[in-house]
């Protein structure tokens, strides 16, 4: 079992995540993939990286933009294994060029 991460940990960690950001008690992105098949192709390499894991995001698939949110419902809030996931689809994303999506302000 993860620990809770605090509140300093999650924003010092989040720092080094490009487009993910704080909801409550998970961590969201969406990436923008070049077309659909694309977009497809990284959801079947995170997949197989939580799987792994035995950590599983909640994905929404909207044309070619991918929607991630990740929490350790088990602990109920974040822990690293939601921090290291995120790397995981961060790294999955930039291998096959899609970009983080900037939240609007």
């Amino acid at each position: 079992m993860s620990r809770l991460l605090t509140d300093e940990e999650i924003t010092r960690q989040l720092g080094e995540l490009a487009g993910w950001e704080r909801d409550g008690e998970a961590i969201t992105a969406s990436y923008d993939a070049p077309d659909f098949p694309t977009a497809i192709r990284l959801v079947d390499e995170v997949a197989g990286e939580a799987e792994e894991m035995n950590h599983h995001p909640d994905i929404d698939i909207r044309w070619k933009v991918t929607q991630w949110r990740l929490s350790t419902h088990s602990e109920g809030g974040l822990t690293q294994l939601d921090i290291e996931l995120a790397h995981r689809i961060a790294q999955a994303a930039q291998r096959l060029g899609a970009n983080a999506k900037e939240r609007p302000a």
